[in-house]
């Protein structure tokens, strides 16, 4: 992808409210065909004008990512009064939120011997859609880099709407149909083979204290534009009614759909770079290629809703319960 360098020009915010009712078209640059845009002339903040946010809302509901260069100007607090634009914050609901925030969750690779203590998440190097163990997972998710290696470290998107409208008439009878159990609990050691002793310690640990099973339609339809997505990835188990291994196939099917390289987009990440993405229209995979190089991101994300299938039926958490601690041998 070639480099997309151009020097931010930024709003002020003091400015009237005729000057900043609209982003400029040549503003909105294409990343891939079927998502993602970068937009530039934008210094984001909690205290843009509504006009701005509400082209911002519209350009993410069109787009499923956006991504936002030289946003140094964030910190913590500002990157949560930003994401507040759109709804109310959620933490991870197992991890939590560092502290002196609401919903802020750290992924810093110097943390990984600590993380058995909660204090960060591994690498996110599966695909996924945020928090679909739970049934109102988020909305919108805010990511912010800030120590990015010097090589390596991408992250890739999917377009679940357009993975959805591109197959044939025949799958997309089958996938409305089809309902999926996704869980935080699954085969960690057969989805990351080569993963650390504390990466095990910390899946084990922390995230997973709480195991969760729910019901997800594999399409549900998106509260905001009234697409079909598909709502699969890694934290889908298997499908409801279906044997181990007919859940495993359809799942490999739909999710090569989903992945197909003309419905994903690839970033290169620079420091003060900011990703916004529709979570309910998205899945993402964050490329562990950079070996022990220092790599910082937060992430804050946006309460979502309870997806409703085709037919009108809501997801439903069946079952949450806390695992029992283990204490230290004598």
């Amino acid at each position: 992808m070639p480099r997309l360098g151009h020097e931010t020009t930024e709003i002020n915010v003091s400015a009237s409210v005729a000057q900043l009712s609209a982003i400029a078209d040549a503003d909105v640059v294409p990343l891939a065909g079927r998502i993602g845009v970068e937009v530039r002339g934008i210094r984001l903040s909690g205290d843009l004008p509504q006009q701005v946010h509400d082209q911002i809302n519209r350009l993410l509901l069109k787009h499923k990512l956006l991504i936002f260069r030289g946003q140094d100007q964030l910190d913590d607090a500002a990157q949560e009064s930003f994401g507040r634009r759109f709804g109310g914050l959620s933490a991870h609901p197992t991890i939590g939120a560092i502290d002196g925030t609401t919903s802020v969750l750290e992924l810093d690779t110097r943390l990984e011997g600590e993380r058995a203590a909660g204090q960060g998440a591994g690498r996110a190097d599966q695909w996924h859609t945020d928090i679909t163990f739970v049934d109102a997972y988020p909305k919108i998710t805010i990511l912010r880099a800030l120590v990015v290696p010097a090589a390596g470290g991408d992250t890739v998107w999917s377009n679940t709407a357009a993975a959805y409208a591109h197959l044939r008439p025949e799958l997309k009878l089958l996938a409305d149909s089809l309902w999926a159990v996704h869980s935080n609990a699954y085969d960690y050691a057969a989805v990351r083979p080569h993963a650390t002793t504390d990466d095990k310690q910390v899946y084990n640990a922390t995230f997973t204290k709480t195991v969760y099973e729910t019901e997800h339609p594999l399409v549900r339809v998106h509260p905001e534009t009234g697409e079909r997505t598909l709502v699969l990835g890694n934290f889908a188990q298997r499908f409801l009614g279906l044997s181990k291994g007919d859940s495993q196939k359809l799942h490999d099917l739909f999710q090569s759909h989903i992945t197909a390289p003309e419905n994903t987009v690839r970033w290169r990440w620079q420091p003060g770079d900011v990703a916004v993405w529709d979570n309910r229209a998205t899945q993402h995979y964050a490329v562990n290629d950079y070996g022990d190089q220092h790599r910082v991101v937060r992430r804050v994300t946006v309460a979502g809703e309870v997806p409703v299938s085709v037919d009108g039926r809501s997801s439903v958490i069946r079952s949450r319960y806390d695992k029992p601690k283990v204490g230290r041998a004598a």
